[in-house]
């Protein structure tokens, strides 16, 4: 399917841009695409074997090929990191709309959550040993990585409530506690852990109490106690696990930018990774509807005497989708674009739309296109199944819509002042 240029936006993207964009539309659609079916018979069945075990060999190839092609790192704008490539957030969101049509594609590229954002976040926030022990890997590959913050027994979408403990003893931090939700842990690629945790429980500054800390997998006193399933789909051997650390010691050189600096650093990585979510969610949706009008245009599709595609009902999901979606990709090019102009914390009302939006969107669009293939919809079938239960979690995944909601509410009632 080709890429189109929102005339709105048209004249902010280079030539180079627009010649990645071909580049990566192309490479999806001949390469990722018929890979999924290769990656899925590369996945052990046998449920002990799923997680830190083994990982499909198909994604070495595709990364040998993106590699080869330029197709690589190109999430990371050299506008804010001086490791990034020479993309704009906005060039990049049309490029991400490509990823998002298959769910091989980020990974090829070297484009997918959470190494993304924790790239991100030692690019910005890591001195030069940091960068050069956990970066260069990251960026080269070589290595996976998981962002370990949610934790079960609290709320953790207000992050004060982040409570696992980070001592100082001497030379060394020393981490007790237990998160969830720990996307990317079950890989066995999966080599540094991003912890966020309290080092000051006792600061009358709620926002000074959290720092975030490097941990190697194989630190003594980590286990991944198991992994868990989204709607019944275990996302393997990525994973989403639940991890304990007991008496887990690392140095003190290991902490990111000093200690208090925890809320400085998420709201830093967390703008970003959620825009990174909308623009792919984009591509999703656009996935969702061309099924949909696949099956309602089937000519051996036929109700109450006429195609499907002939009633009004099916015309309208098709045009709502249409207008949604369109909807949705201006949302997120903006919110970009603000980005570009000043940093994720510029941008914060811009996010906060886009996050809130697009996610909901694209859900009501799979919905739809669930409804027009009638049973076949929930099924192994077709892909609406799981493109359905991965839109539901971005509905809480980097902080709930309710969360963005009031974030967003609060800046608009600012203006009050302006009236």
């Amino acid at each position: 399917m080709s890429s189109e240029i929102p005339a709105l936006v048209a004249d902010k993207i280079s030539p180079r841009a627009k010649e990645l964009l071909a580049k990566v539309t192309k490479f999806v659609e001949e390469e990722c695409q018929p890979a999924e079916v290769i990656l899925e018979s590369q996945i052990p069945s046998d449920p002990s074997k799923r997680f830190l075990n083994s990982y499909p060999a198909i994604i070495d190839t595709l990364k040998a090929k993106a590699k080869k092609l330029g197709l690589w790192n190109l999430f990371l704008s050299n506008i804010h990191y001086r490791e990034g490539v020479a993309l704009s957030n906005l060039e990049y969101a049309l490029i991400a709309e490509q990823l998002g049509r298959c769910p091989v594609a980020s990974e090829a590229m070297n484009c997918s959550a959470p190494d993304t954002g924790n790239m991100e976040t030692i690019a910005k926030y890591g001195n030069d040993a940091q960068k050069k022990q956990w970066l260069t890997p990251l960026l080269n590959g070589d290595i996976r990585s998981a962002f370990v913050m949610t934790e079960r027994f609290v709320a953790s979408s207000d992050a004060r409530n982040i409570n696992l403990d980070i001592k100082r003893d001497g030379n060394e931090y020393v981490l007790n506690g237990t998160k969830w939700w720990s996307s990317g842990a079950g890989d066995p690629r999966c080599k540094i852990y991003l912890v966020m945790g309290k080092t000051d429980a006792a600061n009358p500054n709620p926002y000074k109490q959290q720092s975030v800390v490097l941990v190697p997998h194989n630190t003594p006193g980590i286990t991944v106690e198991r992994a868990l399933s989204v709607f019944g789909y275990d996302d393997a051997p990525h994973g989403h696990c639940e991890v304990s650390f007991k008496n887990v010691r690392v140095p003190v050189s290991n902490i990111l930018l000093g200690e208090g600096r925890g809320f400085e650093i998420i709201q830093g990585r967390l703008g970003p990774g959620r825009i990174h979510h909308c623009m792919r969610s984009i591509g999703v949706a656009s996935v969702a509807l061309e099924l949909m009008l696949l099956r309602v245009n089937d000519p051996n599709r036929q109700t109450f005497g006429k195609p499907l595609s002939q009633h009004g009902t099916i015309l309208e999901w098709i045009a709502k989708s249409r207008l949604e979606i369109d909807a949705g990709r201006l949302l997120v090019l903006n919110a970009a674009d603000q980005i570009d102009r000043s940093d994720a914390k510029g941008a914060l009302k811009n996010i906060a739309m886009a996050k809130i939006y697009v996610p909901s969107m694209a859900l009501t669009v799979i919905d739809r296109a669930i409804q027009a293939h009638g049973a076949a919809g929930i099924c192994q079938d077709f892909p609406l199944a799981r493109m359905w239960a991965s839109m539901r979690t971005l509905r809480l995944a980097d902080g709930p819509d309710e969360v963005h909601m009031n974030q967003l509410g609060r800046l608009e009632s600012k203006k009050v002042k302006e009236l």
